[in-house]
């Protein structure tokens, strides 16, 4: 996945106009423009990096003429105390950019971290873990390239990409089987439709007018088990709803082959990174 530079510079300066807006009360009345020093990221926290690249953008785009030394990559493992990158330039641009490069790193690596977590966790079944559109508003495409880091799949980046009935769309239409008729009637050949589904009798109806994936919503194992077994290469099977790295490796084991779980994206914790000044 590879993420356009005007998307991503676009992100960077709405976050520095936020946090700046039109001066640095602290910066600007306290340190001589000419001031250059050396900045080092350093870990200490334990697991995926990832958004380096993004948050090293932030002072390139306050200062051209910084200069950057990259000692880990997006997806490295890192551990406490490890050296991440270095940067040079002047020290206000530094200063100013500090919390916006840390917040885009910090999120981007918490993320990473816990998609590896609970990638690792279904190891050796069929199953893959997937995020959810239940991302920051603005910055879902970096979430889910933090996915992608930490070893997961994106699920749809938004509700152009595939044709999902929730429960809401059925109760609304008056049924599964009628509301999958008249939207084959209507969407292109390209599209997908996945049917969300709350009951064995519901994934049969879904089966019946061949939706191309199911998701089981909330269900048993037992009940995924079972859905499963009855439909087995018809559909894609989707188990989503109260994942938790406790009953994740369960939920894999009823031979699912998707595992969304929002908790990836609205419930993170920040990787922590700090940024200090060098005294060289």
């Amino acid at each position: 996945m590879k993420l356009l530079p005007f998307y991503i510079d676009g992100i960077i300066e709405n976050a520095l106009m936020e946090d700046i807006n039109y001066t640095d009360a602290a910066t600007d009345y306290l340190l001589d423009d000419n001031m250059k020093s050396r900045a080092v990221l350093i870990s200490k926290d334990e697991g995926v990096l990832c958004g380096l690249d993004f948050g090293l953008r932030v002072f390139e785009k306050l200062d051209a003429g910084v200069a950057v030394i990259k000692h880990k990559k997006d997806g490295d493992a890192i551990s406490k105390g490890d050296l991440i990158a270095e940067i040079s330039g002047g020290t206000p641009t530094l200063l100013k950019g500090e919390r916006t490069a840390l917040n885009i790193i910090q999120l981007m690596s918490g993320i990473a971290t816990k998609t590896s977590r609970l990638v690792k966790l279904v190891e050796g079944t069929n199953a893959s873990v997937c995020d959810t559109r239940k991302t920051l508003p603005g910055l879902r495409a970096l979430e889910k390239y933090a996915v992608l880091m930490g070893g997961g799949r994106n699920h749809r980046f938004n509700l152009s990409d595939a044709a999902m009935l929730k429960d809401n769309h059925i109760d609304a239409y008056g049924g599964i089987i009628p509301a999958v008729s008249k939207l084959r009637e209507r969407i292109g050949h390209m599209v997908k439709i996945e049917v969300e589904t709350r009951s064995l009798d519901e994934v049969r109806q879904a089966l019946q007018c061949g939706a191309e994936v199911i998701m089981l919503d909330n269900m048993s194992c037992a009940e995924m088990s079972e859905a499963v077994a009855i439909g087995r290469g018809r559909a894609l099977f989707e188990a989503s709803g109260n994942i938790t790295e406790e009953n994740i490796r369960n939920v894999a084991e009823t031979g699912v082959d998707i595992i969304s779980v929002g908790a990836l994206t609205h419930t993170v914790k920040a990787f922590d990174i700090s940024m200090r000044i060098a005294k060289d």
